[in-house]
């Protein structure tokens, strides 16, 4: 049996710059999105919690390309799903070979609203982080709170 290969992206981020669409010559649209996705990472000589962004070039072909270029804009939050692709190629003066890894999106969704409200949390969407949240003040709800011991409301 042949191994299973899996190529598959979900990010959720801020568009760096206005998305630009163009077409093939076969008449086919693609648009060219740029995403910022913000990881929180531990500086160790602080000892505080630092953002850093990562920054991924998206292609999105075809008619769902056409609405990313008319309904999104710089700031504007989105998710992608897609796939990874590797590209090589030589540099122009001839300094030697490029390399870059894309995404290619299969979904885009659009997050926030087109007024740039965020949906309800100010104008930026902000994803939720990746290191859990410091939940040592919470209190504890006490033994037992919320159970009702009558066994006869058991319906089984």
């Amino acid at each position: 049996m042949a191994a299973t290969n899996i190529n598959r992206v979900v990010i959720t981020g801020n568009l760096t710059r206005d998305p630009e669409l163009s077409a093939l010559p076969s008449g086919t649209q693609v648009c060219s999105l740029r995403v910022a996705c913000n990881t929180r990472r531990k500086d160790n000589s602080s000892g505080e919690w630092v953002e850093q962004p990562n920054y991924f070039d998206v292609t999105v072909w075809g008619a769902q390309g056409e609405n990313c270029a008319t309904y999104l804009s710089k700031g504007r939050p989105v998710a992608i799903d897609g796939r990874l692709r590797w590209r090589e190629w030589e540099a122009k003066d001839g300094s030697g070979k490029r390399q870059a890894v894309d995404i290619i999106a299969d979904n885009v969704q659009f997050l926030g609203s087109r007024d740039g409200d965020g949906g309800g949390n100010g104008s930026r969407f902000t994803p939720q982080s990746d290191v859990p949240a410091d939940t040592s003040d919470f209190q504890t709800a006490p033994a037992g709170a919320g159970q009702n011991n009558a066994d006869e409301d058991i319906p089984f």
